[in-house]
């Protein structure tokens, strides 16, 4: 082959090497960093309003607050990223559902550890402890679970409430089903349903104007936990483990806490 020939082809190589770096996607994230769905910045999915653990603010940088969304920009400060928050049904989220199709990194909104999601999601270390709860109109004829029967009791679908109410109440209480909290207040305001069982830090937002009141509680041992899909997050979730713990060996775990569950 002529020497002209080879020269030809070495510039021909370099240049394809040269293009084909240009066109290569986004370097992967390092070695034991998160693998994000876009670089620093980290991808929340919540249900809202849900409060006090998430609900819309017009005043904070992400447009949500809450405790959970205030754990989570504690973490995401430490990990030097900023914070998207995404509102999405809490069906599809405590699914796995929203986390598989590439919505979101992560799941914050006062999500149950059960052994049926961790089928399909890993959970951070727990976060927060929560009970069920029944609220009702204040002076009503219900005093406790017993006194559903014959009534519209309102649970949030594909919550650990729902499933409590499924088990436990009167064969002759008829559950209806809403897909936020939201919705489930309106119901019981407007009649639509005489009671609601709920998380008790919720229902307890809703006893603030003294219309309604907790007539139960039940200790059900849950536990709150972030979520992330359950394979590729493993540096994520290590992350957030991490975070959270150093948040609570500095304080700030307790001062968020006693700014949305304080008694005092």
């Amino acid at each position: 082959m002529k020497p002209q020939v080879l020269k030809s082809l070495s510039v021909a190589a370099a240049l394809t090497l040269a293009l084909s770096a240009c066109g290569s996607s986004e370097p992967e994230a390092a070695e034991g960093e998160p693998e994000l769905l876009s670089a620093g910045n980290l991808t929340v999915c919540t249900d809202a309003p849900y409060k006090p653990f998430e609900y819309p603010d017009k005043a904070s940088p992400t447009g949500y607050t809450g405790f959970d969304m205030e754990i989570i920009d504690a973490i995401a400060a430490e990990m030097d990223l900023e914070v998207t928050i995404k509102d999405a049904g809490f069906d599809g989220l405590q699914s796995g559902a929203s986390l598989a199709a590439g919505q979101c990194d992560l799941v914050a909104s006062a999500m149950t550890i059960t052994e049926e999601r961790e089928a399909n999601l890993d959970f951070s270390e727990p976060y927060y402890d929560s009970k069920q709860s029944l609220l009702a109109e204040a002076g009503s004829d219900i005093a406790s679970i017993d006194d559903l029967d014959g009534t519209k009791v309102g649970v949030q679908q594909g919550t650990t409430g729902a499933q409590y109410a499924k088990d436990n109440v009167p064969e002759g209480a008829e559950l209806v089903s809403f897909p936020s909290d939201a919705e489930l207040y309106a119901a019981l305001s407007s009649g639509g349903v005489q009671a609601v069982l709920q998380d008790l830090p919720v229902n307890l937002e809703h006893t603030d104007d003294g219309n309604y009141e907790i007539v139960e509680e039940y200790d059900t041992d849950e536990s709150y936990g972030f979520a992330v899909k359950e394979d590729g997050s493993e540096d994520l979730l290590a992350a957030i483990n991490d975070n959270l713990q150093a948040l609570r060996d500095s304080g700030d775990y307790d001062t968020i806490y006693e700014k949305y569950f304080s008694t005092e």
